[in-house]
């Protein structure tokens, strides 16, 4: 192992001003491990640090980032959750390992990685053991480095915090990395899955398992969603876009229902007509990523089920700038950078 890798940092806001630069590989301390980053998944979150930071205190110079897979390479002093050679993965909210999220009513916690805390976009990391689960032995780093965030999201909305289970009708919006880990969370447990995406990939998530695909940009899309389920509505709902999305979701839950709000793609602000919410008894719940424990539950799911991530592409280190574009494309499935240049094509989607 050489003793340089390289790192993205950033000295101010703007991906104009994403370098990537040249660094000492760090030396882990007590109770952290250094990690041989194998791939990093990308998520919108990532985007919007890097663009416009997110209202976040970053400390300059940044390395945005949050989910990584990767190989132990060494361990600092009392280290002893992983082995040398183990492979694993991060926590996206590191210090939240299990029970209610830390904060309080005035400032509820929002120390992540690639946010708070220095992000993971680079060839080498040292992070505390704490901060890491194993990663699943039947996926790739590729893939295994989208587990993270949009995985844990839709695994903490469905599962964990929503109970979904057979006969459920589950309503989901797009087909980022969050939805399309809905739709196969959602099928794993029975549930029948109706997906609103743009017309062009209606195909592709049915392919992938939903029962319903309805075009979003259809002016009666509430009237199909009711069509489809008799004037029942929606059980569960992944609300990923946010903002005056919300009303949508609320008029098109089953009575009883629960909206997991996830996304702020259309806003901060979100809105919702009040007798329907009342009258049906809707809960909304907000999610923010999830718990460690929550993390270790789902890569056993994961790994005893066989669920395959969906990958829609996949760019060297050097190429984040190319990543972030594809992002702002809107991809089926989830960007990843190859840190260590994997190329296992025959498991990479």
């Amino acid at each position: 192992m050489t003793d340089m890798m390289r790192r993205w940092e950033m000295d101010r806001l703007g991906r104009d001003h994403l370098v990537l630069r040249e660094r000492s590989i760090l030396t882990p301390g007590q109770h952290e491990v250094l990690i041989k980053v194998g791939a990093v998944s990308l998520n919108h979150r990532d985007k919007m640090v890097v663009d416009t930071g997110r209202g976040l205190a970053l400390d300059f110079p940044f390395t945005p980032g949050s989910d990584l897979s990767g190989q132990v390479v060494a361990r600092g002093g009392g280290a002893k959750r992983f082995l040398v050679g183990d492979r694993v993965i991060s926590c996206f909210t590191p210090e939240w390992v299990d029970g209610v999220r830390p904060g309080n009513a005035r400032t509820p916690a929002y120390r992540t990685l690639g946010g708070f805390f220095a992000g993971v976009l680079a060839e080498y990391v040292v992070l505390p053991e704490d901060w890491l689960v194993a990663a699943p032995v039947t996926l790739s780093d590729a893939q295994a480095s989208t587990l993270p965030c949009a995985a844990l999201t839709a695994w903490f909305a469905l599962v964990e915090r929503g109970g979904v289970r057979a006969g459920d009708t589950v309503l989901i919006r797009g087909t980022g990395g969050v939805a399309l880990f809905g739709l196969q969370f959602a099928k794993l447990h029975g549930a029948t899955v109706l997906i609103t995406c743009s017309p062009e990939k209606i195909e592709r998530v049915l392919a992938l398992g939903a029962d319903h695909a309805i075009d979003r940009h259809r002016s009666d899309e509430l009237e199909a969603l009711y069509a489809l389920t008799g004037d029942r509505g929606a059980d569960q709902i992944l609300e990923t876009v946010g903002g005056a999305y919300l009303a949508r979701s609320v008029l098109a839950a089953a009575v009883g229902g629960r909206i997991s709000q996830i996304g702020a793609l259309d806003g901060f602000e979100n809105s919702s007509p009040a007798m329907p919410l009342m009258m049906k008894g809707v809960t909304i719940q907000g999610i923010g990523t999830g718990h460690r424990r929550a993390l270790e539950d789902m890569v056993r799911a994961v790994a005893r089920t066989g669920i395959t991530p969906v990958i829609d592409s996949r760019f060297a280190l050097a190429d984040l700038p190319a990543a972030l574009e594809r992002l702002d494309a809107g991809p089926f499935g989830k960007i990843v950078i190859d840190v260590a240049g994997e190329r296992e094509e025959g498991r990479s989607a």
